[in-house]
Parts: C-alpha cells; sequence; structure tokens
C-alpha cells in the first residue's frame, strides 16, 4: 500500500504590535546617532517597543486569535501549537504552553522551537511536516519577540535595528500544495557574529563594568556579508527545488533585518521592489516575528492574494538561515 502525504496551506495570518513606538528622533537622544544614518543604513524609522511587564506571549495571543479569526478556526480545532522565539517569557514551561493556556487550547502538543530571526521559517517547515504526515489537522505557528529586553540602549551599533512584535499563522490539511517546500540551514562555525552570550547553564555573571552582559552582540559587516550570499544561495536552492523560474514568485517575503539586504535579494530574483512586503521602515529588525508580520500586512491590505506565489526567508544568528516557497 502507497502511504499518501497530505498537503498544508496557510488558512489565516495575523499580527500584533505593541503600543510604544520608539523613533529614530527619539534614538538621538539615547545614543550618538541621527535619523538619517539610521535611516541610510539600515532603513529604518521606528520600533515598537513592549510596555514594562509586557511579554512576547503577551504580544502572542492577539496575534493568534487574529490569525485562528482569519482561518475561521476556535481553539478546540487546534492541535498543535509551535512558537519561535529567542526571547521567552521563562525557561519552562515553554512559550507554545504558555500561549495555548492563554488560547484555552488543551491537551494538544505545543512547543517552542529557537533560531534567532530564522525561527518562524524553522517552526512554519515544522508544523508543514506534523500535516503533511497526519499526525496534525489544525497548526498555530507562531513567531513573537521582545528583543527590547535584551538590546544595550548604550551601544548605538545594536540599538537602532530591533524592536518587539508577533505574527502567527494557521495551517490546515489541502488537496492541492500550499507549502510547496522549505529549506533549513545553520553553520555554527559563524556562532560569535551575532549571540547573546549568557543562559541558565553557563550563568549570569557580570561584567567588568558591573553590567548583566544580557544582551545582542553583533559583528554587522561580517553578518551582512554572509547574510547576502546565503540567502542568495537559498533562493537558488529554492527555485530548483521546485524546478521553477525567478519570474514565477509573484511576491518576496523577506526577514526584515536591513533595507539593502532586501534590495540584494529581490535583486537575485530580478524583481521589482514594488513586489517586495516591506515592513522594516516601521517595525525594525523583529527577529522571528519580522516574517509573519509582513506576511500579514501584505494579505490584510490586499497585496497579497489566493494563488499567488510567495517566497519567504529569514536569516539570523546561529548562524542560520532559511525559506519557505509558498501559494498562498
Amino acid at each position: 500500500m502507497t502511504f499518501k502525504l497530505k498537503h498544508s496551506r496557510i488558512a489565516g495570518t495575523g499580527s500584533h504590535l505593541p503600543e510604544k513606538v520608539l523613533t529614530n528622533t527619539d534614538l538621538e537622544k539615547m545614543v550618538e546617532t541621527s535619523d538619517q544614518w539610521i535611516q541610510e543604513r539600515t532603513g529604518i524609522r521606528e520600533r515598537h517597543i513592549a510596555a514594562q511587564g509586557e511579554t512576547t506571549v503577551d504580544l502572542a495571543v492577539p496575534a493568534a486569535r487574529r490569525a485562528m479569526q482569519a482561518a475561521g478556526v476556535e481553539p478546540d480545532e487546534i492541535d498543535f501549537i509551535i512558537f519561535g522565539t529567542c526571547t521567552p517569557d521563562q525557561v519552562f514551561p515553554n512559550c507554545g504552553a504558555l500561549l495555548q493556556d492563554r488560547l484555552g487550547i488543551r491537551n494538544c502538543p505545543a512547543v517552542s522551537v529557537e533560531a534567532a530571526c530564522s525561527s518562524f521559517i524553522y517552526a512554519l517547515s515544522i508544523a508543514d511536516k506534523f500535516i503533511r504526515l497526519g499526525e496534525a489537522k489544525c497548526a498555530l505557528v507562531v513567531g513573537a519577540e521582545t528583543l527590547s529586553r535584551i538590546v544595550d540602549w548604550t551601544d548605538r551599533s545594536t540599538a537602532i535595528l530591533f524592536g518587539d512584535g508577533a505574527g502567527a499563522v494557521v495551517l490546515k490539511p489541502a488537496d492541492e500544495p500550499g507549502i510547496l517546500s522549505t529549506h533549513l540551514h545553520t553553520d555554527g562555525f559563524y556562532k560569535d557574529l551575532l549571540y547573546c552570550p549568557v543562559g541558565p547553564s553557563k550563568g549570569f555573571h557580570a561584567d567588568e563594568s558591573g553590567r548583566m552582559p544580557l544582551f545582542i552582540h553583533m559583528a554587522g559587516n561580517e553578518v551582512f556579508k554572509i547574510a547576502v550570499k546565503s540567502l542568495g544561495s537559498i533562493v537558488d536552492e529554492t527555485l530548483a527545488a521546485n524546478g521553477l523560474d525567478k519570474s514565477a514568485i509573484d511576491w518576496l517575503v523577506p526577514h526584515q533585518a536591513n533595507i539593502r539586504i532586501i534590495q540584494a535579494t529581490a535583486k537575485k530574483l530580478d524583481m521589482p521592489m514594488e513586489k517586495v512586503i516591506v515592513t522594516v521602515a516601521e517595525h525594525g529588525n523583529t527577529s522571528s516575528a519580522s516574517v509573519p508580520l509582513a506576511l500579514d500586512a501584505g494579505v490584510r491590505d490586499g497585496r497579497i492574494k489566493r494563488g499567488q506565489l510567495l517566497l519567504l526567508e529569514a536569516f539570523g544568528g546561529g548562524l542560520t538561515w532559511g525559506s519557505a516557497l509558498i501559494r498562498y
């Protein structure tokens, strides 16, 4: 007997941003920088910052509810939750379990995955496999971050980049492919180029200045070069795996790290920027939340339509990178 794999499709999207907005002008009062300098190098104008006491799961709850509403599903229909983040509320229970409780969902697998900015793509790939193998019929996939908690606001090289937010999708089975393929990569050789240096096992120790070094560290120029090369390579890999020409892609939905990286990926696809979903100016880099935030923006403003072909891609600490080719 031949076992026939199912397919998964995105049935609904949702997102949420914290209320507080931190502009480049605000940052000028905090570190030695300028609005012009930030925009020229990153494309960022502002970013959203979680309020005091507002957690990653707090941001994920409304994003998940909006995705479920868009998909027309109730909490008791969700049978798998996977939550991508590198800024969890606590060591355990994982954010997936905390979100499950907040949504009133009972007794289904709920896990978290951490691949830095690529976490949502990794989570999406795993959820797709669960549905294709018949292990799940309705999966909730979330990417959410409160990166402002681990930003050194005295370091202008990183303080200008990051923001907070959450995005989510609901996956359901389909007769025709929705998620055509996903492609995941990690190269730990580059682990020291983008990292946060502390954790429960390693310990939390003050540095020489007496500060607790729970901050993002990044070698910006090196990360930029590897990101451009890796994302260019994964474009080729994704198209080759599906026997497609680059002209087949309707929309590029990239990780919103830096406008120059986004432009380089679009150039690789010979794609005009009008066909790229860009939210980096308003959101900054929200790590694992950036792709689902951009996807939801494109869906809700009507640019992304059913039947169109989307290329999602991300790059983050690890170093990790990944892509998903989706027939929306």
